[in-house]
């Protein structure tokens, strides 16, 4: 590991001077990701920028029954939280289902948003990578890509984004609010963080230079609406998802689909908003060929390659699996 040099932040302001001054500073939150990263080479930071002390680490649930969950809050803390656990259920089950215990102790919201792909020739740094080393080529295109995306892939990458958190709120509209260096703030959701890796996909974000994520906010639920996530993974141990489905649901008295809203995991190379698969299933009713059509839809901008192609009928049996018992849930509960 190469040296590099370390600081606890005593406040943001700090924390984000010493980042924006120095382009190999980063920040380091619980470090279950960057630490892999360092100890790889993969990454090599000159200087280590500590913000987990810092006091944004609460989760505030309002009046309004919207939550706002400081970026350094641990995943093991959201997950246990009563609030979350009875209003936003699909959260706390894909925060389950990220990572072990230990793991989930030590990560932070932030830094989960912000982790990076497993793919193994990133992780690799005897192999060329185009997100690693810009220019340098892509060998997973021809090599090892089993686990890797098919939506929103290029020529230049095709690596997946691993968050099964970051999914789960892309489903619930979470929106990310973001410090700039010289104080001013701004929000994204969620869904709009990530950048397609395109012909550049060493830039995965669209943080600028020193910008932190401070917190996450969640909307209200809709009235009435149920959820769920569901990981489908190689053993039931800790594993990275192959396919992932956060879905939010409710029905219209008729049994027709009044709200959908669909995250994939496992499949993108960021986490996917079904968008396409929505259109097509708000106002019909949940039956098989509906839900199949409408992944059908979802997927047809897909690309996969030889060893992942598995992943098109894979996801889609489970959004029908997904969407329709929670058709079914939603149903049974307005009785």
């Amino acid at each position: 590991m190469k040296e590099f040099s370390y600081v606890r932040a005593a406040d943001t302001a700090q924390a984000q001077a010493l980042v924006a001054e120095r382009p190999d500073a980063v920040y380091l939150g619980g470090g279950t990701n960057l630490v892999d990263l360092m100890k790889l080479g993969v990454a090599e930071p000159d200087l280590v920028v500590d913000v987990s002390r810092l006091p944004l680490d609460g989760v505030e649930h309002r009046a309004d029954g919207s939550v706002l969950i400081g970026a350094t809050a641990r995943n093991s803390v959201l997950a246990g939280d009563e609030g979350i656990r009875e209003r936003f259920p699909a959260l706390a089950q894909a925060l389950l289902a990220g990572a072990s215990g230990q793991l989930r102790s030590q990560a932070t919201i932030g830094g989960n948003l912000l982790q990076r792909t497993r793919c193994g020739y990133f992780q690799d740094v005897t192999k060329p990578c185009n997100k690693r080393e810009p220019g340098s080529g892509c060998p997973a295109l021809e090599g090892a890509h089993r686990e890797l995306a098919v939506l929103g892939t290029s020529d230049h990458c095709v690596a997946g984004h691993p968050s099964d958190m970051a999914v789960a709120m892309v489903a619930l509209d979470a929106v990310a609010h973001l410090r700039s260096p010289g104080g001013t703030t701004r929000t994204v959701p969620v869904d709009q963080l990530y950048v397609p890796p395109g012909d550049t996909p060493h830039r995965e974000t669209v943080l600028e230079r020193g910008e932190l994520i401070t917190a996450v906010e969640l909307p209200p639920p809709p009235a009435g609406a149920v959820m769920r996530y569901r990981k489908v993974r190689d053993r039931w141990s800790y594993a990275f998802a192959l396919v992932s489905v956060a879905a939010v649901v409710d029905v219209e008295p008729d049994g027709s689909l009044a709200e959908v809203r669909i995250a994939l995991g496992g499949v993108g190379t960021r986490p996917w908003r079904a968008r396409a698969a929505e259109a097509a299933l708000r106002g019909a009713e949940p039956t098989d060929s509906a839900l199949r059509a409408a992944a059908g839809a979802e997927f047809a901008a897909a690309r996969p390659l030889p060893g992942n192609a598995f992943k098109v009928d894979l996801a889609t049996d489970l959004i029908r699996a997904v969407v329709r018992d929670l058709a079914d849930q939603a149903t049974r509960k307005d009785r």
